[in-house]
């Protein structure tokens, strides 16, 4: 063919050519263009030419329709059909994940940058800091901490304390013991503060109930007798003139 004349073009150009040589000989069959009716049914079906399939024993009635109200009907009678999508499968690609999730091909010769650049140090911090935070939010609103001891423990995780949530969890377990323990004793403390106050006050109570008692019974004892009544005054003697 005529296309085909190096002395004229370059190579890209006789490529595309051909290419279009080929969608040519594709599209028209027995003498029939259906260019039109391809465009119509890729604008119909939403999508591109190359998707399009024609039946090729239908190309008279296809050839007909010069509408895209004609091709939707060649469509429902499936003389035009849009092609599936070609099939483009992970499963190679999962099974290269699975492996390099288990630690496979990631030697020193799949690594492209620095230990910095491919995982830099601040990125890291800042997960750990947001894992280590939504934790303790997530125990404060649970009412599993109270808001001192999550105040405490945010400062805490703030000063690199705690390299992962396991230990963070540990240290809470370890802290709540520890308080439970504490305010145990403290009641027990402020139990026995009662009973010895309690004992007192009836020690003392029984103390002066004890000396009120001796106190009347010294004044029955001490308390005098009554005095015999005086005798009767002897009358005076008369005298003897």
């Amino acid at each position: 063919p005529a296309f085909l004349n190096r002395s004229n073009h370059n190579w890209k150009t006789l490529a595309r050519r051909a290419r279009g040589a080929k969608t040519w000989h594709r599209v028209v069959a027995m003498g029939v263009s259906l260019l039109l009716q391809k465009r119509l049914a890729a604008s119909v079906l939403k999508c591109g030419k190359r998707k399009i399939w024609l039946d090729p024993n239908e190309v008279n009635e296809i050839s007909m329709a010069n509408s895209r109200q004609n091709v939707r009907k060649l469509v429902k009678d499936g003389f035009v059909i849009r092609k599936p999508e070609k099939v483009h499968s992970r499963a190679r690609a999962n099974l290269y994940a699975e492996a390099k999730r288990k630690g496979r091909h990631t030697g020193p010769g799949k690594r492209k940058g620095a230990k910095e650049a491919r995982m830099p140090v601040k990125v890291q911090w800042m997960r750990r800091m947001r894992v280590l935070r939504r934790l303790l939010k997530k125990y404060r609103d649970a009412k599993k901490i109270d808001k001192h001891l999550y105040h405490q423990l945010y400062l805490k995780s703030k000063g690199n304390e705690f390299k992962n949530k396991r230990v963070l969890m540990e240290y809470i377990h370890k802290a709540k013991k520890e308080k439970m323990l504490e305010k145990t004793l403290s009641d027990q403390a402020e139990a026995r503060r009662q009973k010895n106050k309690a004992a007192r006050e009836r020690k003392v109570d029984n103390a002066a109930s004890k000396a009120g008692k001796k106190e009347e019974e010294e004044e029955v004892v001490a308390a005098p007798e009554p005095a015999p009544p005086p005798p009767p005054a002897a009358k005076p003697k008369k005298s003897k003139k």
